[in-house]
């Protein structure tokens, strides 16, 4: 059990003084507990001897006390360790969404968001269960038992070994069936990962079920997964609900012998009729903290399964980290970057290939020279997006491969090298927030003419205004609300806001008319003066004023030059050119 919750040491130890002052109030409350019987006990045999009001008063009174600092302790003790478990809990939640932020896109290729999903939820809530109510239930038990043991064997060494003789079969039913809760709990929470998945990915993708027409399909999928969780679910719920009529059976029997055995007892005049009602106290009073037993061992093994799954996020090492350098190339490395980075671009001899193996991109050597721009064609699927995302390292590259001013990109801290660059990725990303917000990501301080302006550049600032409310105007979850051109546009503008010395425009204007094009294109070209700009496009129309051109097929590089240069070859480019012209002299014609 211990080695299971060595994850959560770091967190326990920073709030130790919360457990130390907990286990105060913990002690306190059970000690005054166990004072209760004492006094009934007594009120018993001095009523027994004569009933007057003064007697009745004083030990009211007695009674009142006792249950007004019981009261006190209880709520300090609840209020402490409770309150130190919702601590952790936000400690935990802040590490693991600060730890998923940091990986790189290689793992959430391998993972899925609905089971990352339920880990941060449900796993996080069954650890919290643990650390709060498991732990404080366990110590009342543990402390009140201690401190009631030695008081009732004053009373009756006989009745008390009786009265305790089930509770080792007890103790045997909670570890058997606490096995079983633990290994029942763990197949739960991973079907419930894959409800979660499937429910993510259906919402995500709610369009495209609705395009195919596959809803009722989708629920009847949901429904199967549904009715295995809850299936699993009933097993846990049928072996709980056999444990704790049980618990309650075996100390049902061990009242029944304290009844028996302590009557012959008061009887026999060994015992008081009041020492064997503070007993019989004893007894009730740790009916609950028996009982509560089999709940505690389901919060146990519940949370010590859930600590498993969520250490295993906390464990995962993202892939691409600020690599720690020798002190003379990082003398280099500042000496070089002042000023920052200028943007000059250089593959050398670059390969890259997957972690499936599967390579991509085969021996590019290209430069890029600060302040110049790129554009590079070719057919789908021919490695384009993978070789521009190896510049900001959302993959990394063999060392020496990519470099950025003469540096290996290795070489530049993560936040500077990301810091410095523009990026318009293939599949544009929206937040569930206004327009306003959405361009400003990247530059939470901008004001709301810089982000008025930079939509001016991405031509859409005069379509954002005709928005019910403007800027302000919420897009919905990864901008649905928008068109398809609308998205690409206002990432353009989120990526020109930065102001960055490097701006990659990966297929950006794929979803806009060629009228379209040219309005922001004309807009990017002030833009892209002074900045390392790189154009990844379909269109030899986006491609065409570009400082040098690069014709990317199956990973290699077939053809480099200007525009010019590459309809004179009479290749690929030139093709591609061709077609396109008559695809528009055709649309012109009709």
């Amino acid at each position: 059990m211990l080695e299971r919750l060595k994850p959560l040491a770091p967190y326990l130890r920073r709030y130790w003084k919360h457990f130390a002052w907990g286990g105060v109030a913990v002690l306190l409350y059970n000690t005054i507990r166990a004072a209760l019987p004492l006094v009934i006990g007594h009120a018993v045999d001095d009523l027994k001897a004569g009933i007057t009001e003064h007697k009745i008063v004083v030990h009211a009174l007695r009674l009142l006390g006792i249950a007004a600092a019981s009261a006190v302790f209880l709520y300090t003790t609840r209020q402490v360790l409770i309150g130190a478990s919702r601590e952790i809990e936000f400690d935990l939640r802040n590490d693991l969404f600060a730890n998923l932020e940091r990986q790189s896109a290689a793992f959430y290729n391998t993972h899925r968001t609905g089971d990352i999903m339920a880990r941060t939820t449900n796993d996080l809530s069954a650890v919290r269960q643990l650390l709060g109510p498991a732990i404080m239930y366990s110590a009342n038990t543990i402390v009140f038992t201690a401190a009631a043991l030695p008081l009732m064997f004053r009373i009756s060494p006989k009745l008390t070994f009786i009265a305790f003789v089930p509770l080792p079969l007890a103790s045997v039913l909670v570890q058997q069936f606490g096995a079983r809760i633990h290994r029942r709990f763990e197949r739960i929470q991973a079907m419930f990962s894959d409800i979660s998945a499937k429910a993510q990915e259906n919402f995500s993708g709610a369009r495209l079920v609705r395009a195919f027409a596959q809803e009722d399909a989708e629920i009847a999928s949901f429904e199967t997964a549904n009715l295995e969780y809850i299936g699993r679910s009933l097993h846990l719920v049928r072996l709980m609900a056999m444990l704790w009529p049980t618990l309650e059976f075996v100390l049902g029997v061990s009242l029944v012998i304290t009844l028996l055995v302590g009557g012959h007892e008061v009887v026999a005049h060994r015992i008081s009729v009041g020492q064997f009602a503070e007993f019989m106290v004893y007894m009730v009073q740790l009916t609950w903290p028996m009982i509560a037993i089999g709940w505690v061992v389901n919060l146990f093994q519940r949370g010590t399964a859930s600590v498993i799954r969520i250490d295993e996020l906390l464990k995962q090492q993202p892939d691409i980290i600020d690599q720690r350098l020798s002190s003379r190339i990082a003398a280099e490395g500042s000496a070089s970057s002042d000023p920052a980075v200028q943007g000059a671009i250089a593959f050398h001899d670059l390969s890259f290939a997957y972690p499936d193996g599967t390579e991509v991109v085969h021996h590019i050597n290209l430069e890029i020279p600060a302040g110049s721009s790129l554009a590079i064609v070719g057919p789908t699927g021919s490695g384009k997006s993978t070789l521009v995302n190896l510049i900001p390292r959302i993959y990394d590259a063999s060392p020496g491969s990519v470099l950025i001013d003469g540096r290996p990109i290795t070489h530049w801290p993560l936040a500077e090298l990301r810091s410095n660059i523009g990026f318009v990725p293939q599949e544009t990303f929206l937040f569930s927030e206004s327009v306003a917000q959405n361009i400003a990501f990247g530059v939470p301080d901008a004001t709301e003419q810089q982000v008025e302006d930079a939509a001016s550049i991405a031509h859409i600032r005069t379509e954002i205004l005709e928005f019910p409310k403007g800027f302000a105007t919420m897009v919905g979850e990864r901008g649905v609300t928008l068109s398809g051109g609308q998205k690409q546009r206002t990432a353009i503008a989120r990526a020109v806001l930065r102001d960055p010395r490097i701006l990659i425009l990966d297929d950006a204007l794929a979803s806009v008319d060629t009228f379209t094009e040219e309005q922001i294109l004309s807009g990017l070209r002030k833009v892209m003066e002074g900045r390392t700009t790189i154009l990844i496009s379909h269109r030899t129309s986006t491609a065409r004023h570009a400082d040098q051109i690069a014709v990317l097929i199956a990973g290699r590089i077939t053809e480099r030059g200007t525009h010019d240069e590459l309809l004179a070859r009479g290749g690929y480019y030139t093709k591609l050119y061709e077609k396109q012209q008559l695809e528009e002299e055709i649309a012109v014609a009709q």
